[in-house]
């Protein structure tokens, strides 16, 4: 074996093991429940950014506009001691329907976050669901971010709830 050849061999085992690993790189979480309330009602609370603080201690908007197209940057607290700042890509919105947004780190680690309002009769099934993809996935576990949507969800649910009981 040639010693000129060594690099080139270890290049490309390092290429196929970053391939390998962006190929394994896929994992989701996914959070829903209902709430006895219209679309309209949910959405109003999901939407307002001026009072998501009072009710929302999971993924507050710090800065940024709810439109497709923008960029909103949140601060995210994935349980009492864990806390970061992350940044949203608007992708599509469908009012009373779908906010979805897409961020992370290309390649490395990235997420596809979906809300989806589905009507169910006189209620609304509230859908949370991220997908990740990118090299850093199979070396992360996202369970307490399911945690942390889960506790999202059902804050949401209680603020839907008080404000119709106000009505």
């Amino acid at each position: 074996m040639n010693y000129k050849s060594i690099p080139m061999i270890l290049i490309y085992i390092i290429v196929a093991g970053l391939i390998i690993l962006y190929l394994m790189g896929n994992k989701s979480v996914h959070q829903e429940l209902t709430i006895e309330a219209k679309p309209e009602e949910v959405w109003e609370v999901l939407t307002d950014f001026e009072s998501m603080a009072t009710w929302n201690k999971v993924l507050i908007p710090e800065k940024g506009v709810l439109d497709a197209g923008e960029k909103i940057d949140y601060l995210f607290f994935q349980d009492q001691d864990t806390q970061s700042r992350i940044s949203a890509n608007v992708k599509r919105i469908i009012p009373n329907e779908l906010i979805h947004q897409t961020g992370g780190i290309p390649g490395i680690l990235t997420f596809n976050h979906k809300y989806m309002l589905k009507p169910e009769g006189d209620e609304v099934r509230l859908i949370i669901h991220e997908e990740y993809r990118g090299v850093g996935v199979p070396f992360w576990n996202p369970s307490a971010v399911e945690a942390a949507y889960g506790r999202l969800a059902q804050s949401l649910r209680q603020r839907v709830l008080t404000l119709n009981e106000k009505k």
